[in-house]
């Protein structure tokens, strides 16, 4: 005989609406929280990825404080506020002279430009047009821009919106130290925190997970940010030197390719820049530093990124690519934690079926 199950469906119909409506509340409750912090979201998240990449050289300071975690965490603050914004200043003051400069040289009429060297068309492939196109601006330059304008209309707008979304970035980070120094002055309840929802979240191997996410943001910090700042700066250098036009411009702009791991692409029309301008010995010269600048990071990335972190450089690297990618600049370490742990569960995954088996 089969047993009847008629007389209990009711209550088990009414059990499992009652927790599909606490299901239900739950997730509306989150996504009402999510909605309201939506705004701080980004400096908060940065605010902890900052703290979390600071956090050995903080603990290093609190300790020569003799242990004043408050003080440590302020000077640590004043610290990142003024390597962000120094040379945000100073970049801002050579775009403006810049713009000034060349707005009085359209205004009176002086604006130059020097003719090409006889050797620029012998260059491969981009030679003669760009023989054809210096040659048009240095005899008639008003007739080049005129030609030029309805894509200068075009890109004004855009270069006018850019300014203005990088101008934004550099706030929300200024904002975001101040929250990373506040979760460093608070170090301790935050690792507790992180620790507990690690272990909600993994259970026996919350710890080895949650140590896993701090050491995989602090490699791309160096591994991926701190070679693309020191590229960038040894960049700097070689613009400073060869005297390039706008080398705080040409900087931002390489900094931003260095993280996309294409900063060598940038370097070309410098380089061509340079050639043509500049006499033989500073222009080769400054195409070997350019050369060396381009390849540092095959040295220096296989030496930092993946340091301390047990899962392989590939991993990392995929992870934060292509989380730049798909959501930005957050997306480096975001995708880079997403993928390692993914990467850590999958092993433990094939662990558990091998020994069952």
């Amino acid at each position: 005989m089969t047993p009847d199950l008629s007389a209990g469906e009711p209550d088990y119909v009414h059990r499992a609406l009652e927790v599909s409506i606490h299901i239900g509340l739950v997730i509306l409750l989150v996504a009402a929280c999510l909605l309201i912090l939506r705004p701080f979201l980004p400096l908060v998240v940065w605010g902890i990825i900052i703290a979390i990449s600071v956090y050995p050289g903080y603990g290093k300071l609190r300790r020569a404080l003799g242990g004043r975690g408050g003080l440590a965490a302020v000077v640590c603050t004043v610290a990142m506020l003024a390597v962000l914004i120094v040379p945000a200043i100073l970049l801002t003051g050579t775009v403006v002279e810049g713009v000034q400069t060349l707005a009085a040289h359209l205004k009176e009429g002086t604006l130059t430009i020097p003719p090409p060297p006889p050797n620029v068309e012998t260059w491969v492939l981009i030679g003669p047009p760009l023989k054809t196109v210096w040659s048009n601006a240095a005899t008639n330059l008003s007739a080049v821009l005129e030609k030029l304008k309805p894509q200068l209309k075009t890109v004004i707008p855009v270069l006018l919106a850019t300014s203005a979304e990088v101008g934004l970035t550099v706030l929300q980070f200024v904002l975001s130290i101040l929250v990373a120094g506040v979760l460093l002055a608070r170090a301790k309840g935050g690792a507790a925190t992180a620790q507990s929802l690690a272990k909600r979240l993994f259970g026996a191997r919350g710890s080895e997970f949650e140590e896993l996410a701090g050491s995989t943001i602090r490699s791309v910090t160096t591994g991926i940010l701190g070679v693309a700042l020191i590229q960038t700066l040894l960049a700097v250098v070689g613009f400073v030197v060869v005297g390039l036009p706008a080398a705080g411009l040409w900087a931002l702009i390489f900094l931003f390719a260095a993280v996309l791991q294409v900063g060598a692409v940038v370097l070309i029309p410098a380089v061509i820049y340079v050639l043509a301008t500049a006499s033989t010995v500073k222009a080769v010269m400054f195409l070997i530093w350019c050369a060396v600048v381009g390849l540092l990071d095959n040295v220096l990335k296989p030496l930092l990124l993946g340091r301390g972190v047990d899962v392989p450089i590939a991993v990392i690297f995929l992870g934060a690519i292509g989380g730049f990618l798909a959501m930005g600049i957050i997306g480096l370490f975001v995708g880079a934690i997403i993928l390692s742990v993914g990467y850590k569960l999958f092993l433990a995954w094939l662990e558990d079926s091998t020994t069952a088996t």
